[in-house]
């Protein structure tokens, strides 16, 4: 009996080990393939802006270096490959030995063949392979620096591939990888119709920039031959070493120097002359700012930077993968310290660093930009980060060209001034007593102006006194009259000040003054409008083209802002230092005139102290 019931137990058991199994098998099976499901892109319907393949890939990292396209499609390797990745411009795997796998898949909804353009738009990859479907397999097509220009599969300065998807189809494409720059990724996918046009005005732009460029060197090397300045060859060195160093970066100096395009050259290139462009900039900042002279702890500081990049390329040659890893940080360094030193000298006022701060701004921000995004602590399209620096290279020969014509000028007009003031040594005295003159003059008129300004001004509380407000009501009289505008004034009166200066004495009574005038001065401060002080307590205030309704309400805030004030008056009603008010409106015409305005205002007045001050009071008729 035992004997069966242990039985059963151990064919139950069986089972749910079985059972159990098969679901971690299933879960092994089916749960891989579902993470690293690659997305599809469908190209029917693609307008004419290309579309960046980042979120389309699938990666996996060969750190053996030893795959081939055979051993990727295994399962053991397929299964391996991560997806997921954000909808960037371009994937940023840094320095790396390895080469990496990317995946892909197309899919052609059209009943036509959809021809597309696959563009790799960052030149230091040494290794570029992309393997297209074909009926043996997959077919490789080879590009990259290592590979020469005139084997390339499409001839264009960046890594470029056609692609022709039959109708309604799908594809799975893979393209490889290897570089021993720091191995950043931009893939875009172009209609071949788009492409084209592209690539047209691509050629155009590149055209552009490189002539211009090339004519600005050649033109400061012949000024360079006449002048015999050191400053024009310095520039002509910096400028031609910016020029080539862009030919290598861009791609272009391969289909342009075909003859020499070899993968050890271009590696060496883009890197090295990258370090001898601040080799010559710096010497040529130092010689155009004087810094061995005027700024010695700076000079210092350069000459440290220029022996680092004279450094770089030797090190480089001797131990690349080693070097290369530290030439993103020094280009960092130097762009920092290069802007430092000239904002420096700018703030100093040395006249060359205006033109090198315009010069340099854009290009210093898109060398730091791309050397961050290279170092993957931003993200930043490298297609637009190289068009940023092709620009601000543009911008700084220009600008350094006009730089070097400015302190041409400088120095003929120093030279001209010398001979200038030998001339005028023999007429000193005369221009020394006609300077004298002129300053005598100036000082009077000077004068006369601080008394014409002391005439205008109340001395106590720096308001404009009654001649000055007699003058401005006057003319702003005329000018409502001539445009049938409605003028305000107000007079204002402090309660009981009598009683003020009596208890407090004279001192307090005139700082009393003082602050009610500021007071006014606040709050009557549009443009147009006057306050003034009228004899005594009395104040008064004129409001151009202001009706009687927001006359009254400029003069309520004066009341207010009293009451916050607060300033005592024990012999006041109030408690405190008060006002009253008469405000008056009038549109001029012929049959009256601004005293009938001044005597409403009066009469306003009195009301206001009638009623039992502390008020404003309105003038009507």
């Amino acid at each position: 009996m035992y004997a069966a019931k242990w039985s059963q137990f151990y064919d139950y058991r069986k089972f749910c080990i079985t059972f159990v199994l098969m679901i971690l098998c299933s879960i092994a099976l089916f749960s891989q393939p579902v993470l690293s499901a690659d997305t599809i892109l469908d190209l029917n319907g693609l307008n004419q802006k290309p579309i960046a393949l980042t979120r389309y890939f699938s990666v996996f990292e060969d750190a053996t270096n030893t795959l081939a396209i055979n051993d990727v499609e295994q399962p053991a390797v397929s299964n391996q490959f991560k997806s997921d990745f954000p909808a960037s411009e371009s994937l940023n795997f840094g320095f790396t030995q390895s080469a990496y796998w990317l995946r892909f898949t197309l899919k052609n909804s059209d009943n036509q063949v959809s021809e597309q353009m696959l563009e790799l738009a960052y030149h230091p990859i040494a290794e570029a392979t992309l393997y297209v479907p074909n009926q043996n397999g997959y077919h490789a097509l080879q590009s990259g620096y290592s590979v020469a220009f005139k084997e390339r599969v499409y001839p264009f300065r960046l890594f470029t591939f056609p692609i022709s998807l039959p109708a309604n189809s799908e594809q799975t494409l893979y393209l490889r990888v290897k570089t021993p720059n720091r191995l950043i990724v931009p893939v875009r996918l172009w209609q071949k119709s788009a492409f084209v046009h592209y690539e047209r005005k691509d050629h155009v732009i590149q055209a552009l920039y490189f002539g211009c460029a090339l004519t600005m060197v050649i033109y400061n090397l012949f000024l360079f031959i006449t002048l015999r300045d050191k400053n024009y060859f310095l520039y002509v060195l910096f400028s031609f070493s910016s020029f080539l160093g862009l030919l290598y970066y861009s791609g272009s100096a391969s289909e342009i120097f075909s003859w020499h395009d070899t993968p050890e050259m271009i590696k060496q290139t883009v890197s090295s002359i990258t370090a001898m462009i601040f080799v010559w900039f710096f010497l040529f900042m130092r010689q155009m700012f004087n810094t061995a002279k005027c700024f010695p702890f700076l000079d210092k500081l350069i000459k440290f930077f220029i022996a680092a990049n004279l450094l770089l390329p030797f090190l480089l040659f001797f131990a690349f993968d080693e070097t290369i890893k530290y030439r993103t940080l020094l280009v960092i360094l130097s762009s920092i310290i290069a802007f430092f030193v000239i904002l420096f000298c700018a703030i100093k006022r040395v006249r060359s660093a205006y033109f090198f701060l315009a010069a340099f701004t854009l290009l210093f921000i898109s060398l730091l930009i791309f050397s961050l995004s290279a170092l993957g602590l931003i993200t930043v399209s490298i297609i637009s980060s190289t068009w940023l620096i092709e620009l601000g290279s543009a911008c700084e020969m220009l600008l350094l060209a006009f730089a070097l014509a400015d302190r041409y000028n400088v120095l003929r007009q120093e030279k001209e001034l010398a001979q200038q003031q030998l001339v005028e040594a023999l007429q000193t005295s005369e221009y020394i007593l006609e300077a004298r003159v002129a300053q005598r003059t100036a000082e009077l008129e000077i004068a006369n102006q601080k008394l014409k300004a002391l005439s205008m001004t109340d001395g106590l509380t720096g308001l404009a006194n009654r001649r000055h407000f007699d003058e401005v009501l006057q003319n702003e009289w005329q000018r409502a009259k001539r445009f049938k505008q409605p003028l305000s004034i107000g007079l204002l009166d402090v309660d009981w000040f009598k009683k003020y200066n009596d208890f407090y004495g004279h001192q307090m009574g005139d700082e009393c003054l003082k602050m009610v005038a500021r007071v006014l001065a606040e709050n009557v401060s549009r443009t147009g409008d006057l306050v003034a002080r009228y004899g005594g307590e009395e104040f008064i205030f004129i409001a151009p083209v202001t009706n009687l309704n927001t006359a009254k309400l400029l003069a309520e805030k004066i009341c207010h802002g009293l009451k916050i004030l607060a300033l005592p008056h024990e012999l006041s009603e109030f408690g405190r230092v008060s006002m009253s008010i008469g405000i008056a409106t009038l549109i001029p015409n012929d049959s009256i005139t601004s005293e009938m305005l001044l005597k409403n205002a009066d009469v306003a007045l009195y009301l206001a102290k009638e009623q039992g001050r502390n008020r404003v009071v309105t003038y009507i008729d």
